[in-house]
């Protein structure tokens, strides 16, 4: 409706300025139309009197010439007429009747110039025009001769006639005219004003049911009815558009909830509905190709990989790690690390639960509370902890930190998004973890629960480029048990074959979970501490050598035995450059240990490869 009132108010205001612009144009117009009738009328009557005198003297009658004068100023419109004569005229005829003689200053300029005079004298009751016109001297064929009966030249001024008219009926004739063409526009603009509201408030009414359909369509509302008064084309419009917003509503009216199917709510926040929906697409196309990509990664790793990815290219997080929780020992895994140091306590990542993310399975934002994470020496940063389940066995967390509030916020706004992807990722990691436990069986000793001599063929390269990329050390402890063959000779091979399980279990329980226990082959056994320090080396080989030699076997008919272990040990990369070479150096302090007398510990020394009477 303001549309409408704008409307009435402009078309008002153009007509109005119209209408002011006839009244002017046709005041001034008037004005000089009455102004130029009057003097047309002044020169009418002074060459009548001009013709009058002149016909007086030729017939000399010039002493009769007042009738004559004053027959002429006797009508309605003249209100003063008299004649004035010049100075050659007055030496030569005299001063003539009272009514010839000069009045004012006007009459002596015109016979001093010779040139016509007029002034307007306006006044609150009326208005007069004041003309006065000089008669000079001529000598023309076709006109009267001055010059014969006059002593002057040819265009010498004779004298003069002046002449006032009162024009004010001219001016009230003008002013009603002016108000009949003002009322007669005040009359066109109320009934323009009156066709207007008529024909275009339909419009308008359809304009603003448009108006309340499109708002109620921004909020993903299309249930509006359109309906209108206006017949013909803006009547079949409202009926295709109410057809549209019909099939708007059946297509996009529950998109919003048909797309919370795939992404929860909240992830997406907008008042608009079809936006809301264009970015939850796109989200959910980027979600889909994600998917389709680590479907076909060939390792647990890769995926991993694939996540820190996004974090660092999507959502544009520069700090962060990621690891993987182990549910049933609580042993954490670093998968990834921007930079420097994590912000957890060391403790935490032999003791998952010391994690307050994963113990509570809830997001952990520091701005909630002070200090609100006791095991993170996050002190200078802002972080958010995200922990997510993959299954009963396996958990992720992936640590957050930030510079300030503002940065920390932003990533908390992403959270559900980032959520988005990890569970896009879970059935497949879940799969990869399936596949590595597969494998895992494969590369393990039925007999002991250890992994097997494959496994370590298959990926101690790997241990060893991650350990030289990392600056990470390994102490290889390689076992054996003495007169082994005696046991199996003597008392058969299931009681050799308690000996090597309970060798597996003596590993098992001496060994922290980033450690590997490996069965050689027959009664041999590799140890890999992982960052291991030569004290701590130590003491775990005695630690090992110790409860084995404690263990007592049942041997059948109330016996039993006790058998001890030698042990060699060799360091990488200090001793070899490879773990391989370690192995085999850690195999040549074994032998030394059998040859000088069994159930020992020997640390390999270089001379030891050199030196065949150590062999």
């Amino acid at each position: 409706m303001q549309t409408k009132n704008r409307l009435l108010i402009i078309v008002t205001l153009m007509l109005l300025a119209l209408g002011i612009a006839t009244i002017i144009n046709v005041s001034l117009n008037f004005r000089d139309y009455s102004i130029n009738s009057a003097v047309d009328k002044s020169k009418m009557t002074a060459n009548l009197v001009k013709d009058g005198l002149t016909a007086h003297m030729l017939n000399g009658t010039m002493d009769k010439r007042a009738y004559f004068l004053n027959q002429i100023s006797n009508t309605d419109d003249v209100k003063a007429l008299w004649i004035v004569r010049s100075q050659n005229v007055i030496k030569q005829y005299g001063t003539g009747f009272q009514n010839e003689s000069v009045r004012d200053v006007i009459d002596e300029k015109v016979l001093a110039t010779g040139e016509e005079f007029k002034e307007i004298r306006e006044k609150a009751d009326k208005i007069l025009l004041r003309v006065t016109i000089p008669y000079k001297a001529t000598a023309e064929i076709n006109s009267p001769n001055c010059l014969s009966c006059h002593d002057v030249k040819r265009g010498d001024t004779l004298g003069a006639i002046s002449m006032e008219f009162d024009i004010t009926s001219m001016r009230n004739s003008g002013m009603f005219t002016i108000l009949k063409i003002l009322g007669i526009n005040l009359l066109f603009i109320v009934i323009v004003l009156f066709l207007i509201n008529y024909y275009v408030t339909p419009y308008m009414k359809l304009f603003q049911n448009l108006q309340d359909g499109i708002t109620k369509a921004y909020s993903g509302d299309f249930t509006h009815e359109f309906s209108t008064s206006v017949s013909g084309d803006g009547r079949e419009i409202v009926n295709q558009i109410n057809t549209l917003f019909r099939k708007m509503q059946a297509t996009f009216g529950d998109i919003k909830y048909n797309l919370g199917t795939f992404i929860p709510q909240g992830c997406v926040s907008s008042a608009d509905p079809l936006h809301e929906a264009k970015t939850i697409i796109g989200e959910l196309s980027d979600i889909y190709k994600f998917k389709k990509t680590i479907e076909i990664d060939a390792s647990k790793a890769v995926v991993y990989s694939r996540i820190t990815d996004v974090l660092k290219t999507k959502y544009k997080i520069a700090n962060f790690s990621f690891y993987e929780v182990n549910n049933i020992t609580s042993f954490r895994k670093l998968i990834y690390i921007s930079e420097g140091e994590s912000i957890c306590l060391d403790s935490v990542n032999d003791d998952a639960s010391l994690c307050r993310a994963h113990r509570t399975k809830t997001d952990v934002i520091s701005t909630e509370f002070i200090d609100l994470c006791k095991t993170c020496n996050a002190h200078d940063f802002k972080y958010i902890c995200l922990p997510f389940t993959i299954n009963n066995d396996n958990s992720l967390v992936i640590s957050i930190t930030a510079n300030n509030v503002n940065e920390i916020n932003k990533i908390n706004a992403q959270l559900p998004s980032i959520k988005n992807y990890l569970e896009a990722a879970k059935p497949v990691i879940e799969s990869r973890i399936l596949m590595d436990k597969l494998r895992e069986t494969s590369l393990k000793d039925p007999m002991t629960g250890l992994y097997n001599r494959r496994f370590l063929e298959e990926f101690i390269d790997q241990f060893m480029s991650q350990a030289k990329r990392s600056n990470e050390t390994y102490s290889i402890l390689m076992l054996d048990v003495d007169y082994f063959k005696k046991v199996n000779d003597t008392y058969g091979h299931d009681v050799g074959d308690k000996v090597i399980v309970e060798i597996g279990k003596v590993l098992h329980d001496c060994i922290r979970e980033a450690d590997l226990a490996i069965r050689y082959g027959g009664e041999e056994f590799v140890v890999l501490l992982y960052n291991a320090s030569e004290e701590g080396t130590l003491n775990v080989a005695k630690k090992i050598h110790s409860a084995f030699a404690n263990l007592i076997f049942e041997v059948g008919n109330g016996e039993t035995m006790q058998k001890t272990m030698s042990i060699g040990i060799s360091t990488f990369p200090t001793d070899g450059d490879t773990i391989w070479k370690c192995i085999k150096f850690a195999d040549t302090a074994l032998y030394v240990a059998k040859t000088t007398g069994r159930n020992k510990i020997v640390k390999y020394e270089a001379q030891m490869s050199d030196n065949n009477n150590l062999r």
